[in-house]
């Protein structure tokens, strides 16, 4: 059964995970800040752990608006040098693409405290890394055997458990270039993935945004998606039967970088916030379940959970050519749901 593409959030209520010990330091700096988080795991995560830490630490007040990366960048746009958020969270495709529209402010990494904490090179005029993600397969072990590959999502037992989503999402257009590139595509040529879909899309368990598929996991809609370790980690720790493999071709793995909006309302408090992120105890509090981030910070150790144990393993996963696939994205979004969604 195919259901419509809908506009859910999947929230199951914040966590506290180490905001006492977070929120000890006196405040110094008042004022506030917006930024954009991504729904889920990660609002979630913010929620409990970076709002109450960069309260302590500077006495700033963290508002969030959760919004997927190109959803971003297309608000950004509409605002025209008034946007309703001073810092963004991005993977690679969007921030090319929102250094090339100019929504970002150029930014100044020596005005980071925590600047020397995070490996050279993850900091540079347009933003900060604060994160690494890691993309693969999730699927319910005690209803499906483990798929060995991208391509096995496409074929029987797994299709007709498959829960999939478009490309409005870094996980979800990296998951189906690999499915394409799995049936002879490639990161430009995503036509075989379609014409894979034509023959199955029936079976199809369920079709949905983004920000639904951990729910309709969780509901049992569907037994096998594409993911980030992340959603995995925290429907494990909630009890979900649900486990992650790394593809036999590869999983894919990218970072993820925050910016400050050209025309932010709190440039300096964006800064602070940053800062905050890349801090030792606010990476040593996300690295732990159920949110298992990969950090960057130096000082951090990498949790026994994490695909990867330290940042020198990021070249041995799947990247991709963002500056090949930004000017295609939006002309598959559309035939995603011209041809898959409806």
């Amino acid at each position: 059964m195919i259901v419509p593409m809908t506009r859910r959030h999947f929230l199951a209520g914040t966590a506290a995970l180490g905001a006492a010990g977070l929120a000890a330091r006196p405040a110094r700096a008042a004022g506030s800040v917006t930024a954009a988080i991504y729904p889920g795991a990660w609002e979630e995560a913010f929620r409990g752990i970076v709002a109450p830490a960069l309260a302590g630490s500077d006495g700033v007040g963290l508002e969030l608006q959760p919004l997927y990366a190109v959803d971003q960048i297309a608000k950004a746009r509409a605002a025209r040098g008034r946007p309703t958020f001073d810092v963004f969270v991005l993977d690679p495709g969007p921030r090319a693409g929102g250094i090339d529209v100019g929504v970002f402010e150029t930014f100044d990494p020596k005005k980071l405290k925590n600047l020397s904490a995070i490996p050279d090179g993850l900091a540079d005029e347009w933003g900060v890394t604060v994160a690494a993600q890691v993309v693969g397969i999730a699927y319910n072990p005690k209803k499906l055997p483990p798929p060995k590959d991208w391509d096995d999502l496409l074929k029987d037992p797994w299709v007709s458990r498959l829960g999939l989503t478009g490309f409005q999402t870094t996980f979800g257009t990296v998951s189906i270039i690999e499915i394409a590139r799995r049936f002879g595509g490639s990161e430009t040529n995503l036509d075989p993935f379609f014409a894979e879909m034509r023959k199955v899309l029936p079976k199809v368990a369920t079709i949905g945004a983004p920000q639904a598929m951990a729910g309709l996991f969780r509901q049992g809609r569907c037994d096998v998606l594409y993911a980030s370790t992340q959603t995995v980690s925290t429907l494990k720790e909630r009890g979900v039967d649900i486990a992650f493999v790394k593809p036999a071709s590869g999983a894919v793995a990218f970072f993820t970088t925050m910016h400050v909006a050209k025309g932010a309302a709190e440039p300096e408090n964006a800064c602070r916030y940053i800062d905050a992120v890349i801090g030792r105890d606010v990476q040593a509090a996300l690295v732990k379940p159920p949110w298992n981030f990969v950090p960057v910070n130096k000082g951090v150790e990498f949790g026994p959970d994490l695909p990867m144990k330290s940042l020198d393993e990021m070249a041995g996963f799947v990247r991709h050519d963002w500056s090949k696939i930004n000017p295609l994205r939006a002309g598959w979004i559309e035939r995603f749901n011209k041809e898959v969604a409806q």
